[in-house]
C-alpha cells in the first residue's frame, strides 16, 4: 500500500519542465474541489486517496470545512485551527486523527493549531511564516517516514531562517493497508499524536 511506497518520487523532473502536482485531500468533499481545479491544468498531476471514505473535516464551529462555499487553491495549505503554542501539519486520513488531537489537547489547555497540506510538494510562503514563528512543528503522515513530507518540512523551514521545535511522524512498519488499525500500528493515531505533541511542548519549555 502507500505507506511502502516513494509517492514523492513522482515530481522527479527538472525545474525547466511542467511543475507536478502532488495532491492528497482531506476528505471527499476536498477532493472533489481539488479535482475539478487541477483537470485541465498541463504536465503531470497525481491525486493521492484512501480506499475508505474519510470523516469530513469540520471548521471550530462545527461547519464543513471544504464542503459549500469552499474554493481549492493550488499551494494553498488550508488552517484547520489556528494556534500560538505550536502547529500539526498533516493530510489525507492522518488530518482527522490529528484533528481529533488537536481538539483534545485544547480542551486541555494547549494552544494547538492545525494545517492540511493538500499541495504536498509546492510551500506556502503564508502559512510557512504563521507557523515557523511558533514554539514547535509536527508533520503527521501516512506516507513513508523516509520518503514523504516530513523529510523535506524541516529543510523548507531552516532554508526561510525558521527554527522551531521539529519532529515528524510517519509510516515505518510493515503492515497490511486498508485497515483501520494501520494508523495505531504506524503510531499516526490520535493518542500517538497527543503524546508526541505533549512531548514536544514539555521539552521547548525546559529548553527555554
Amino acid at each position: 500500500c502507500h505507506f511502502g511506497i516513494n509517492n514523492f518520487f513522482a515530481d522527479n523532473g527538472l525545474d525547466e519542465h511542467e511543475p507536478t502536482g502532488l495532491y492528497f485531500p482531506a476528505d471527499f468533499h476536498q477532493f472533489e474541489k481539488c479535482l475539478e481545479s487541477i483537470f485541465w491544468d498541463q504536465g503531470i498531476r497525481c491525486i493521492f486517496s484512501t480506499r475508505s471514505k474519510l470523516p469530513e473535516i469540520t471548521d471550530k464551529d462545527g461547519k464543513s470545512m471544504f464542503g459549500e462555499g469552499y474554493t481549492f487553491v493550488k499551494g494553498k495549505d488550508d488552517v484547520v485551527r489556528e494556534g500560538k503554542d505550536g502547529y500539526v501539519v498533516s493530510f489525507g486520513d492522518a488530518l482527522y486523527r490529528s484533528l481529533d488531537a488537536v481538539e483534545r489537547l485544547r480542551a486541555e489547555g494547549m494552544d494547538i493549531g492545525l494545517i492540511n497540506k493538500c499541495s504536498l510538494n509546492v510551500v506556502d510562503e503564508a502559512v510557512m511564516e504563521k507557523i515557523g514563528n511558533t514554539p514547535f512543528v509536527l508533520v503527521v503522515e501516512p506516507l513513508n517516514k523516509k520518503t514523504g513530507l516530513g523529510i523535506r518540512f524541516g529543510t523548507w523551514l531552516l532554508e526561510r531562517g525558521m527554527s522551531p521545535k521539529y519532529s515528524h511522524i510517519g509510516s515505518h512498519k510493515e503492515g497490511s493497508g486498508g485497515l483501520w488499525e494501520h494508523a495505531y500500528h504506524q503510531g499516526y493515531d490520535s493518542a500517538s499524536i497527543q503524546a508526541k505533541l505533549k512531548l514536544m511542548a514539555g521539552a521547548k519549555k525546559q529548553k527555554k
